[in-house]
């Protein structure tokens, strides 16, 4: 990454990026006045200096020509910024560093570095600076020589800094992490080999006895740290060939069957439901309501706020994420993006429930959230609709099924009546139709439709 700085029109200054700060002070010390642009080949975006603007800019230059262009122009000083630059790496160590520093009744500095066969091994040296040199040097070996999970946890964590995952997504990376790379993930990234690699994969399906759908996420999270150590020039194979060089063809992958009943509302179920709704319209029932007629995620209907809501439409812009902290508790949280971009919609209510947004105007009108307890204002949870719904199975005595399924249902209901694909893909959030076509597609006929049909042809009635 590189940014430059325009001193003025004709006159540009580069330097690294990741010393943005050091360089931005330097040229304040040598210049009084210059407006300058940025230039960020990493998509770091746009930054302000001195409340100036910053125009983002794209330019492919090597580090070597950045710094020797800035040292000739006599713009800083080299042996200056490398100082610089090993006082901060000096001070990541130390701070890294688990063990204390002390210093004992000889005079001498003492501490513990880790070591494989005892755990931790006693330094001493005659200074603290001796000490912490000492610590430095093993833990700059260390950085030279990760291990998988080093590596793992490196590119997992990055993903969730530059919020390209949520923290659900990070929480449930790192719990995949950990079962299946407990052992293999000790070892230095460097001595795996390709052969080896696949192996581990390969032998990860019978031992877990892995789905399809499970086995492409132990490949998704091996190919982002795979791929985050070649950056690192750590390993130099190419990736994509060593993945499609795997050997599964013949793998007999766990089959997940689930019969049409547990996948989606039947026509009588759904009618007894509605029904029931309509008759009960508190407001997670109204919730529960909106998700049948309209196929919102449970997530994004507990997100809802007012301000979303216009005439027969809303408007998906959040969504709810559920994940377990470090300690195994459950953390709710509001993401401002709901699953993905497609997620990001406009969502019809059909004419014969546009009453249900005048209900819905009456919920916790002066709270941020739709849904919401009537008592405390608090919002409502996913799984507290989850909770409802079920409750409300068991008393109508209809097979439990989750809030996915009353989605389900809908995008079965869309495809049955050969509704538009743009707009079965613009309510439900998909980017591909193949998606609804695909998990979403269910019979919905009850069994004594089903039976009604098929004694109907003549070919199955009695002579």
């Amino acid at each position: 990454m590189a940014l430059r700085y325009r001193l003025k029109p004709g006159i540009d200054v580069w330097c690294i990026a990741f010393q943005e700060n050091l360089i931005t002070k330097l040229l304040l010390q040598k210049f009084d006045m210059f407006y300058c642009a940025a230039v960020s080949l990493m998509g770091c975006g746009c930054f302000g200096i001195m409340g100036k603007s910053v125009i983002k800019i794209e330019l492919d230059v090597q580090n070597e020509e950045l710094l020797n262009y800035m040292v000739s122009e006599g713009i800083i000083d080299l042996s200056s910024v490398r100082e610089q630059l090993e006082m901060a790496k000096k001070k990541e160590y130390l701070a890294k560093h688990q063990f204390q520093i002390w210093q004992g009744k000889d005079g001498k500095w003492r501490t513990y570095l880790p070591d494989k066969e005892k755990e931790r091994r006693l330094v001493k040296k005659s200074t603290r600076e001796a000490i912490e040199d000492a610590i430095v040097e093993y833990y700059k070996r260390e950085s030279d020589n990760p291990t998988i999970r080093d590596v793992f946890e490196e590119w997992n964590d990055r993903r969730l800094e530059l919020q390209k995952i949520s923290k659900a997504t990070h929480m449930r990376n790192q719990q995949f992490f950990d079962r299946h790379y407990l052992e293999f993930g000790k070892r230095k990234i460097k001595s795996v080999s390709e052969d080896e690699w696949q192996n581990f994969l390969e032998e990860q399906i019978p031992q877990y006895n892995l789905s399809s759908k499970a086995f492409a996420g132990l490949k998704g999270i091996t190919k982002g740290l795979l791929k985050r150590a070649k950056k690192r020039k750590l390993i130099n194979y190419n990736i994509d060939e060593m993945f499609g060089d795997l050997d599964v063809s013949d793998v007999e992958f766990k089959k997940i069957i689930k019969e049409d009943y547990e996948e989606v509302y039947d026509e009588e179920e759904s009618d007894k439901i509605i029904g029931y709704l309509r008759d009960n319209l508190d407001c997670a029932n109204i919730g529960i309501l909106l998700m049948f007629v309209t196929g919102i995620r449970v997530g994004e209907l507990v997100a809802l706020k007012h301000e979303d809501f216009e005439a027969n439409t809303f408007k998906i812009r959040r969504t709810e994420t559920r994940y377990r902290d470090e300690n195994g508790q459950y953390v709710l949280e509001i993401k401002n993006f709901p699953k993905s971009q497609a997620g990001v919609r406009t969502v019809i209510i059909p004419r014969d429930y546009e009453w249900l947004c005048n209900k819905i105007k009456l919920l916790n009108p002066f709270g941020e959230f739709v849904f919401a307890n009537p008592d405390t204002h608090d919002r409502l949870s996913a799984q507290a609709i989850r909770q409802r719904l079920y409750r409300i199975c068991e008393k109508l005595n209809i097979y439990q099924k989750s809030p996915h399924k009353i989605r389900k249902t809908y995008g079965t209901i869309l495809l049955d009546n050969h509704v538009d694909s743009k707009l079965i893909m613009g309510q439900m959030g998909h980017t591909s139709i193949l998606c609804t076509e695909n998990h979403y597609h269910r019979n919905r006929r009850s069994l004594a439709n089903k039976t009604a049909i098929l004694s109907e042809i003549p070919d199955l009635q009695a002579k």
